[in-house]
């Protein structure tokens, strides 16, 4: 039986408490029956989400941005990452790069809102010019009126500052600290875990494909509800009545990801609909499987036989959150007009099925401010990757802590 006793529940302590990430991974790094959650601060502090920023998501891979959103040469779109300002170019090679987004001369942002078709990154307040792999061009009156050239100023040296970023299944990432393990190794377990699936295939399905949702809570928040099917019965009583709480199981791969999966998933397309294309030579495991994976930090995919789903999660602070959905189909056939409504029914599926969850992760958010709950406890069978992701957050930030520590040692010595 789980040990749920009293004196594993912190008591209530109103103001601010003096804890380590350390003491917190210490309390989560247990037995699930055992284990404490995040704190509240981890949710709720304003000063925390910088912290978070710098030794959680700048640290690992984190996805800011889907490619297909920049198909063409001179293409570009803003980023902002807990408001650190990013952009993403595809260059003449065809190449995705991710820059910080600012000119190097005062440090106006160059791009601020989605353009097509560029020949170079100028900056609108001086028209400083850079071309897409980051080299600074051009430099009008530098040197005074007409003249663009100065004596002693060597434009190798004033180039944007372009961020270690790779893309994967269309979406962005980008490790801003530069020294994460190679991101080949970061999606391996995943990767290895959906080999059957030829994801080389997958294809937005265009503007009808793209849902946005706005939510009042942490980004955290949106991961743990993702990972688990324990709320099913409750939240999502059409999803349950077809795929059923016992039809689900976990999924958790410690210091990668976690999620759930479906014996049950079936296409839900009438029968005067065109049927979607398949993955093939998929193995007979697969027949009505369906998997929901939270991809750490803030990804969350949905793979099915017949189509795939991207989730990015952009924080906006501690309490506001920006989900991204983006809908994928096998091959270029469910792109054309014969499938519009196919995907216009996939799309109002998932979009009513994610509207579901909004007021929980609210409701949670908005728990989050009382000093009577600190981290809260995990059910055994049914929450197992909540735990993993708890996990792995507590000792990322214990490692960052730990870091910083000692960079702190180094400078006083």
């Amino acid at each position: 039986m789980p040990d749920w006793s009293r004196d594993m529940v912190q008591e209530i302590a109103i103001g601010p408490q003096a804890i380590t990430w350390a003491e917190v991974l210490a309390g989560i790094d247990r037995p699930i029956e055992q284990a404490k959650g995040l704190p509240n601060v981890a949710y709720t502090g304003p000063d925390f989400a910088l912290q978070e920023r710098d030794g959680v998501l700048a640290r690992t891979w984190t996805c800011i941005g889907m490619a297909s959103a920049i198909p063409d040469p001179g293409d570009a779109r803003p980023a902002d990452l807990v408001g650190l300002p990013l952009m993403s170019v595809r260059g003449r090679d065809g190449k995705v790069r991710v820059f910080h987004n600012v000119c190097s001369h005062r440090g106006h942002r160059l791009v601020t809102q989605p353009c097509k078709s560029l020949t170079t990154l100028r900056c609108p307040y001086h028209s400083w010019a850079y071309d897409f792999e980051g080299r600074l061009r051009a430099t009008p009156s530098v040197g005074g009126v007409r003249k663009n050239n100065v004596e002693g100023f060597d434009k190798s040296r004033h180039g944007l500052r372009e961020v270690r970023s790779t893309v994967w299944l269309d979406q962005i990432f980008v490790n801003l600290s530069g020294d994460a393990p190679a991101f080949e190794d970061h999606v391996a377990p995943l990767a290895a875990r959906w080999a059957d699936f030829d994801l080389s295939l997958i294809r937005h399905g265009g503007p009808d494909s793209s849902l946005r949702f706005e939510v009042g809570c942490n980004w955290k928040l949106a991961v743990e509800n993702y990972c688990e099917a324990y709320h099913l019965p409750w939240i999502h009583p059409g999803l349950n009545a077809y795929s059923r709480l016992e039809d689900h199981y976990n999924i958790a791969e410690d210091g990668f990801f976690a999620g759930q999966g479906s014996t049950a998933y079936k296409p839900q397309t009438s029968n005067a609909d065109p049927a979607l294309n398949r993955f093939p030579k998929l193995p007979a495991k697969w027949d009505g499987a369906a998997e929901y994976i939270a991809l750490f930090p803030n990804l969350l995919l949905g793979l099915h036989c017949d189509h795939f789903y991207a989730v990015r999660l952009e924080p906006l602070g501690p309490d506001r959150t920006i989900e991204h959905f983006e809908i994928y189909y096998v091959g270029e056939t469910p792109l054309g007009p014969d499938f519009a409504g196919v995907r216009a029914a996939n799309a109002e599926n998932w979009r009513a099925v994610f509207a579901e969850d909004v007021n929980v992760v609210e409701e949670m958010q908005r728990g989050r401010a009382s000093p009577a709950f600190q981290g809260g406890v995990f059910t055994p069978v049914l929450e197992p990757p909540t735990h993993c992701f708890h996990r792995w957050m507590a000792r990322s930030l214990a490692t960052a802590e730990s870091a910083g520590a000692a960079a702190d040692g180094a400078g006083a010595a």
